[in-house]
Formats: C-alpha cells, sequence, structure tokens
C-alpha cells in the first residue's frame, strides 16, 4: 500500500461520513425538540400538504364545534320564553274558562278581561326582549337581512351585489341611478337621510363598491355602471329590506347546504300566535276558548322546532366532537415524531458521531508515519 501526504483518502472518507451522522443528529435534536416529524416542507413535501389541509379542516370544525354550542344556548334561550309565555296562556285559558260562565258577574268578568290584556301584553314584551348577542329571537325577525324588492334596478345598471346587513328591518329606501356621466351616481334616501354616491372608474371585469355607511348599505357595481353608452337615463325604484325568517349555523368546514343546520323562530308575539282575545262578555270569553286553544297548539309546534333543532345540535356536536379526534389522530400520524424511534435514531447518530470524530483523528495520524521513511 503507497503512502501519501497530498491527498489523505481515508480522512475524506471519515468527515463524509461524519458529516452524515452530523446531519442526522441534527434532524433527530431537530425531532426530538419539537415533537414533530416535519419542520419544514423538505422533510417530506407530500406530506405536509396533506397535515396542512387537516389542521385547517380541523381548527374549522373546531369553530362549528363552538357555533353548535353557540346556537345550543340560544335555543335555550328562546326555549326559556317560550316556556314563559306556555304558562302565560294556561293563565289566560284559566281566566277565559271563568269568565265564559253565567254566574261571573259583569264586574269580575271586567276584571278577568282586563288581566287577559295584561298577559297579552306581557306575551308581546317577553317575545320583543328576547334577545341573544343583540340579536331578538322570538318576535318573527330573527334570521338575515335581506332585500325583498329591488324595483326597476336590474343588471343592465350594472349592480352586480347589495349588501343591507347594516340596514334597519322593514324599511322601505328610495333610489335614483344616473348613468348618463362618465361615472355612474347612486343616490339611496330613507326618507329622513339621503346619500349620493359617486363609482370609480371601473375597468374590465373590476367592480366598485359604494357604501352608504349612513343607512347601513353596500352596492357592488361593475363596469356597466359607468358605460354611459348602454344607460343613458335615470332610474328611479324602490328597495325595501327585510328579514329571513330562517337562520342558518355553519357546522363544518364546506361551503354546502350539509355543512349547515338551518332552522326558523317563530312569531310569538301575541299577534304571532293568534287574534286579540275579548273576555269582557260571555260570547267573548266563550270565543276566547277556541283561539287559546288555537294559541296554545301553535306555541306548542314552535317548541317543538326548538326541541328538535336542539337534538340536531346535540348529535351535531357529537359528530364533530369525534371527526376532529379523528382528524387530530390522522394528522399526527403524518406529522407528529415517533419518539421512540426518534430516540434510537438519536442514539445511532450519536455514537456514529462519537465513532467518526474519533476516526477522523487517526486518519489525520495516518500521514505522519511517512516521517519514519524519511528519517
Amino acid at each position: 500500500m503507497g503512502l501519501r501526504i497530498q491527498n489523505n483518502i481515508a480522512a475524506f472518507n471519515a468527515h463524509r461520513n461524519l458529516q452524515i451522522a452530523d446531519a442526522g443528529l441534527s434532524k433527530s435534536l431537530e425531532r426530538l425538540s419539537s415533537g414533530f416529524r416535519i419542520n419544514k416542507a423538505s422533510d417530506d413535501a407530500a406530506g405536509l400538504a396533506v397535515s396542512m389541509r387537516f389542521r385547517a379542516q380541523i381548527k374549522s370544525l373546531q369553530q362549528s364545534s363552538r357555533n353548535a354550542s353557540d346556537a345550543n344556548a340560544l335555543l335555550q334561550v328562546a326555549e326559556g320564553a317560550a316556556d314563559q309565555i306556555t304558562n302565560i296562556l294556561q293563565r289566560m285559558k284559566e281566566l277565559a274558562t271563568q269568565a265564559a260562565s253565567t254566574n261571573t258577574s259583569s264586574t269580575d268578568r271586567t276584571n278577568i278581561s282586563n288581566e287577559v290584556n295584561n298577559l297579552e301584553d306581557e306575551i308581546t314584551r317577553i317575545a320583543n326582549s328576547t334577545k341573544f348577542s343583540g340579536n331578538t329571537l322570538i318576535n318573527g325577525s330573527f334570521g338575515s337581512l335581506g332585500v325583498s324588492t329591488f324595483g326597476s334596478l336590474v343588471s343592465g345598471f350594472g349592480i352586480a351585489a347589495v349588501d343591507v346587513s347594516g340596514a334597519s328591518v322593514g324599511t322601505a329606501f328610495g333610489v335614483t341611478v344616473d348613468t348618463s356621466l362618465a361615472t355612474g351616481v347612486m343616490t339611496i334616501t330613507d326618507g329622513t337621510t339621503t346619500q349620493t354616491l359617486t363609482a370609480g372608474t371601473i375597468t374590465g371585469l373590476g367592480t366598485d363598491t359604494l357604501n352608504f355607511s349612513s343607512l347601513g348599505i353596500k352596492v357592488t357595481v361593475n363596469s356597466a355602471f359607468n358605460d354611459d353608452t348602454e344607460n343613458t337615463i335615470s332610474a328611479a325604484s324602490t328597495m325595501t329590506t327585510s328579514a329571513s325568517t330562517t337562520s342558518s349555523f355553519q357546522v363544518g368546514f364546506e361551503n354546502n347546504a350539509a355543512n349547515r343546520i338551518s332552522f326558523t323562530l317563530s312569531d310569538l308575539t301575541r299577534d304571532g300566535l293568534t287574534a286579540a282575545v275579548d273576555a269582557s262578555t260571555l260570547s267573548g270569553a266563550q270565543t276566547a276558548l277556541t283561539t287559546i286553544d288555537t294559541a296554545i297548539d301553535t306555541l306548542a309546534d314552535a317548541r317543538a322546532v326548538i326541541g328538535r333543532t336542539q337534538n340536531q345540535f346535540g348529535f351535531a356536536s357529537a359528530n364533530l366532537a369525534s371527526t376532529i379526534e379523528n382528524l387530530s389522530a390522522a394528522e399526527s400520524v403524518i406529522r407528529d415524531a415517533d419518539i421512540a424511534f426518534e430516540t434510537v435514531a438519536f442514539t445511532k447518530n450519536q455514537i456514529l458521531l462519537q465513532a467518526g470524530t474519533s476516526m477522523l483523528a487517526q486518519a489525520n495520524l495516518a500521514p505522519q508515519s511517512v516521517l519514519s521513511l524519511l528519517g
């Protein structure tokens, strides 16, 4: 075997293996300290992509679980109020039964009638004051705001979308559009407040949002709104806001009906339940017995909706908990480090690093044997 001093091949070999052991030790330290098998995309690009999707879904489902809990709490508030209204109707039934007898004097019947009227007012008061997070629940207004009519304002005027989420319910707005100028102008008024806005420059498929902040309305328009060759006239119309009686809660991570639970809370005011009750006369009290029975049946149906929806949210919450657990387990298999395995790898690389360092030192000493030949 030849002895050379210019190139120490044994040292090169020992150094290369030492670098491999050092890189392995660094990776083991990184995984053991972080708890993750994948700490950067180069560790497992495909696994990182899959785990990122899992994490996004898990975060969304965790919020969905909170949404379901909020919905249950909301329904419980509505149920509590409906229970008190039930008690009131039962008291009204009792009073009407008393007033429907001929042995009840006119004075007593008048007192009964006054109490019935007060109870009717109380039903409406409870319905109007029952709120959750600022939203009234059982007076027929619970739900998202929408536009019921927009008159002659059609797509030819370049109106792409209307957001009335900040406007008042049941309000009629007068709307005027003038596209005879280089840029379109829109004016909206509720009879008290009037606001006029001019669209900015819109090119191609772009849009511009006119924010009528004083009225709580946002109108999105496209380039046709500024096209004075297409629309050279002014158009006046009426836009009316209404409350949707159907509310929707997101209980999944996808944008479709299967990931939402929708329900309707009925109008439980006196007018929503039944007609007015008149117990001041014998015939009126007798008629009131049927009227109150109708109100009780209507209220029973409304409470049934609340009850079955609560049960639905209960099962949805249980399913969400199970799904979150299973997705977390799947994400853990992909991304989390197996500590037992990484400890074995760490120990191996630690030994290899120590052995490699020792062998590199020995390899560096080998060329010194040449000195004995030169001696």
